[in-house]
């Protein structure tokens, strides 16, 4: 096992004999924590949920390249319908979220969700490959987005050197890292500022397409579903393209534990969320349409700069800048998220205990933020990180999907589960469906890729069975362990949660 029974901690230059178990602490109790007791404290308000969420869902990619839906529907009138059914359609799986939110009301999102319903080897397959591959992929992918546009205003004559992006990308990775480590207030303001540029950015882009479509630019609109048709393949990856544009919607669920009143503040807030991404991202596309043709947009290499240059001269060299804050807005919400699900999976027993334990004064899960600093850098600079997303992109809607099919059984299984929020059944049951037929789509149109990431999220069964199952390893290895442990304690000045030496 990763864990042992009893450990020696370090709170504030003492030692303690502390107890920390595997068990994920009840958080139904109304006795609230005291100032000086080390958790994790209440700190995200419905205004932080909401730019946890908008913050992560909107990156660059809506201002960069939104072009994969128009590619595979073919024509303008449907890559704006298959944009609003998208969101729509995520709206739907937010709302199952939300409902598993306020009724299983514990940190950690699917990983939670799955330990809950379907056990702990799927709980921890789903763990291991966000750890080792998923998020240092993701957030090296969306790192690089902001260190090339962060010096673009520096670069407008020439290429950037690829060498100055990645040392930029690493200087933003650790900014980040240092960020959420240092405070949560400090990380969900910053947030909130980050979410509002977003916002403003796509807003600078809706006014003038507003502005276009009144003084009558709809040329590119007339015969709107005309063009290519999309084939039988086109309109389903179509569809896969603008759910994946809307993803991280289920972030909040991340942080359900440091959610002041999450009965009422995990459903509001995404429900707000999503209701703003989606109107936002179709008329950010009607904008786009009313100055771009859909020949153009295919051949642009950012389709907002492209707009921007044509209606608002010299002001184009602030959308890179918009760009950069926005992926930064990426980095942070993300890192912030899914610290908390290594948290929680090392609480369980899953990941090795460090990643469990707070800092004594910042009141952060330091461990289990820094813990992807090096993952995440090793992947920046030797690793081929689009072949990994599409690898494992599969990987993420299956076990979503079994996310919220897991919601249905619970609802026979367990009909007496408090559910402050509920939803209609037909929404779990047509999500779950849709979020299967793209594990079915990917494994049917690139069953190479599938394949490939199929087999390394499978390296999580024997993992399983080495690190969790087997409990008779080496003396010395465990001797190795409990002093790396309590060496790492020190150094980080971090100790177990006392929610979790009570329970």
């Amino acid at each position: 096992m990763y864990r042992k029974a009893a450990v020696t901690t370090v709170s504030n230059g003492s030692y303690l004999q502390g107890q920390a178990n595997g068990r994920l602490p009840s958080m139904d109790s109304e006795q609230p924590a005291q100032e000086g007791k080390v958790v994790l404290k209440k700190k995200v308000t419905l205004l932080r949920g909401i730019s946890i969420i908008i913050g992560t869902i909107i990156g660059a990619g809506i201002f960069i390249s939104p072009k994969g839906i128009l590619k595979n529907t073919g024509s303008v009138g449907m890559s704006l319908t298959v944009w609003t059914v998208c969101g729509i359609l995520s709206l739907f799986g937010a709302l199952c979220y939300a409902e598993l939110g306020t009724c299983i009301k514990k940190s950690g999102g699917h990983y939670t969700y799955i330990l809950e319903v379907f056990g702990p080897l799927p709980a921890f397959v789903r763990v291991w490959v966000e750890l080792l591959v998923i998020r240092p992929a993701a957030t090296a992918v969306i790192s690089l987005a902001f260190g090339r546009y962060i010096l673009e205003p520096f670069f407008m004559q020439c290429e950037i050197p690829e060498l100055a992006i990645k040392l930029i990308t690493a200087v933003g990775i650790s900014l980040v890292m240092v960020l959420n480590s240092t405070s949560v207030s400090w990380s969900a303001r910053i947030q909130i500022f980050l979410t509002f540029c977003k916002l403003v950015a796509i807003l600078i882009i809706i006014v003038p397409g507003v502005i276009q479509l009144i003084r009558g630019e709809t040329q590119h609109f007339k015969n709107a579903f005309a063009g290519n048709d999309a084939s039988v393949m086109g309109l389903p990856l179509a569809f896969y393209s603008g759910m994946y544009a809307y993803s991280g919607w289920f972030y909040l669920n991340f942080v359900t534990e440091e959610v002041e009143n999450p009965e009422k503040n995990i459903p509001l807030a995404i429900c707000i969320s999503m209701i703003i991404v989606t109107v936002g991202y179709v008329l950010t596309n009607v904008a786009y349409f009313t100055t771009i043709s859909a020949g153009e947009l295919l051949l642009s290499k950012a389709v907002a700069v492209t707009f921007a240059e044509r209606l608002m001269g010299n002001f184009s060299l602030a959308v890179p800048v918009f760009v950069a804050l926005s992926c930064f807005g990426s980095m942070n919400g993300g890192i912030f998220a899914v610290s908390r699900m290594f948290f929680v999976a090392s609480r369980e027993g899953h990941l090795p205990e460090i990643l469990s334990m707070i800092h004594v004064r910042k009141h952060t899960p330091l461990p289990a933020v820094i813990v992807l600093h090096p993952l995440t850098m090793i992947m920046l600079f030797t690793g081929d990180l689009y072949s990994l997303l599409n690898f494992l992109s599969f990987a993420r809607w299956l076990f979503i999907g079994l996310v919220v099919a897991g919601l249905i059984y619970l609802r026979y299984k367990r009909p007496d589960m408090p559910r402050p929020f509920k939803v209609p059944l037909f929404i779990p049951a047509l999500f779950s469906f849709t979020c299967l037929f793209m594990v079915a789509l990917s494994l049917y149109s690139d069953p190479v890729n599938t394949g490939i990431g199929f087999a390394i999220t499978l390296t999580g069964v024997p993992a399983y069975y080495l690190f969790i199952v087997w409990d008779k390893k080496p003396k010395w290895f465990r001797n190795f362990l409990d002093k790396l442990t309590v060496t790492l304690q020190i150094l980080l000045e971090v100790v177990p949660s006392e929610e979790d030496q009570r329970s």
